[in-house]
């Protein structure tokens, strides 16, 4: 059974979502709002820093003019020089996760309490502890690193914090799109817990993290948050396509002909310099929680179906914990848990008509319910599918049954189920301070390494 401070804790969280659940009910406007909001007052939120001070670095930016559509970079500092094949990798004999900690059936498991506290890893290898690098991977003091300009297109504001150079050289990184959690009416990219966990991910999984902040409901409705995760995606093969016109060109600041040609690739002339430095975008990865897996399949699916039209964004694999699905014919645990920790049945139907358009409410809409008939592309067509399910959490068996239609279909789509887990537990770990939190996230970052490794499968099972 989950642990005494989790029971109290997901006591204390239901209160609160079903009076803000009940708030937006009351509240719910008539006419939408187009330009939307992504967080709510109430939300802990973690301020950006651009500095590395705990290893990586974080930078907000607002990518729509029309929506409040944003996005938080999160970038790690293995970026900035040249790797070390022996350090930071998991799996090797440094740091031996254990694949069997918190899992269904294990006997022998016995959880360890000083894991994933204070927002680090005692399974992690050694870490470097850096407060920012120059180009040539140079250390550089507060006052330097603060001075550093990008020279990525004509008016761009001066940052503070790291700023890099255009350097083929300087090692490039998976992307990893993170969509949060938050029953599609709260959550958002910067809040305490979701800078956490994506810190943790981009660490474990060596990965430039994009977490996106998109419109949440009633305020609008669907499909805004689906179509917000899919601007997101055709943002990032927007600017690699502007990098490499830039640097094609060989200049650093645009003449009026130069960003004439530059406009035509994105509708916009300002390249963001972390990518564009950093990230390699033909190994891409889909990170959904909650809520946040429904956009991720979403934006998986429509990656699919555009093919070329993204290049060089390509989606290798995509990661769905704890998705919110449902459907009209209950499922086992949906009937035995109805009543489950955090998210019970009767509040996330509250999130469901909060969400759905009242004319398109159904239990079995596109959105809600991933095995209805009509729902495309082919399945055999996905990419390959990490599915990470909690012992309590209602919602658990339908995910389940998502992820065997995958695997008949050839797609490699394996399932991890954490015993005495509850919904929300690996990414709310820095108030639940779980060990299972740690061991998932050390799990995805062995399967994701399957698919963004240079060296191609470099971690088999």
């Amino acid at each position: 059974m989950p642990s005494v401070a989790v029971k109290l804790y997901s006591v204390f969280f239901k209160f609160l979502l079903k009076q803000r659940l009940q708030n937006r009910i009351q509240s719910n406007p008539q006419q939408p709002d187009p330009f939307g909001i992504t967080s709510r007052p109430d939300e802990s939120v973690a301020n950006s820093n651009p500095s590395f001070s705990d290893g990586v670095a974080t930078k907000d930016i607002h990518i729509d003019p029309f929506t409040s559509l944003s996005i938080r970079i999160f970038l790690p500092d293995s970026a900035l020089s040249k790797p070390n094949p022996n350090l930071g990798r998991v799996g090797n004999s440094d740091s031996k996760p254990n694949p069997n900690l918190g899992r269904i059936g294990n006997s022998d498991s016995k959880p360890k309490s000083n894991l994933g506290r204070n927002g680090d890893s005692d399974l992690n290898v050694l870490r470097r502890k850096s407060y920012g690098f120059s180009g040539d991977g140079v250390e550089l003091n507060g006052e330097e690193e603060s001075s550093r300009r990008s020279s990525f297109g004509e008016g761009l504001s001066s940052y503070k914090g790291y700023s890099p150079a255009l350097d083929n050289r300087r090692k490039k990184l998976p992307v990893m799109l993170q969509f949060h959690g938050g029953g599609w009416v709260s959550g958002s990219n910067d809040t305490v817990a979701n800078d956490f966990f994506c810190r943790r991910i981009a660490r474990l999984c060596d990965v430039i993290v994009v977490a996106v902040g998109y419109r949440l409901a009633p305020e609008n409705r669907y499909p805004a948050a689906f179509e917000d995760g899919m601007k997101v995606l055709s943002w990032l093969a927007k600017q690699a396509n502007l990098a490499e016109c830039s640097k094609s060109m060989g200049v650093k600041k645009l003449d009026a002909h130069n960003r004439h040609i530059v406009d035509t690739f994105g509708g916009a002339s300002m390249v963001e310099p972390w990518l564009a430095a950093h990230g390699n975008l033909s190994r891409c990865v889909l990170l959904g929680v909650s809520c946040g897996a429904n956009i991720a399949d979403y934006v998986a699916r429509k990656a699919v179906e555009a093919g070329k039209l993204l290049d060089p964004v390509k989606v290798v694999a995509q990661v769905l914990m704890y998705p919110f699905f449902v459907g009209s014919v209950p499922t086992r645990s949906e009937i035995k848990l109805a009543n489950s920790y955090f998210y019970d049945k009767a509040m996330c139907m509250l999130a469901w008509k909060l969400f759905l358009p009242e004319e398109e409410f159904s239990l079995d809409h596109p959105a809600a319910n991933p095995l209805v008939p009509g729902r495309g592309p082919p399945l055999k067509l996905m990419p390959p599918t990490m599915t990470v399910v909690a012992e309590h959490d209602w919602m658990r068996d339908r995910a389940i049954a998502y992820s065997e239609e995958l695997r008949k279909v050839n797609v490699d789509a394996p399932v991890l189920e954490y015993k005495d887990a509850v919904h929300e537990f690996a990414t709310l770990d820095i108030l639940l301070k779980t060990p299972q939190a740690q061991v998932c996230a050390e799990d995805i970052a062995i399967w994701v390494k399957k698919y963004i490794s240079l060296r191609g499968h470099e971690f088999s099972y």
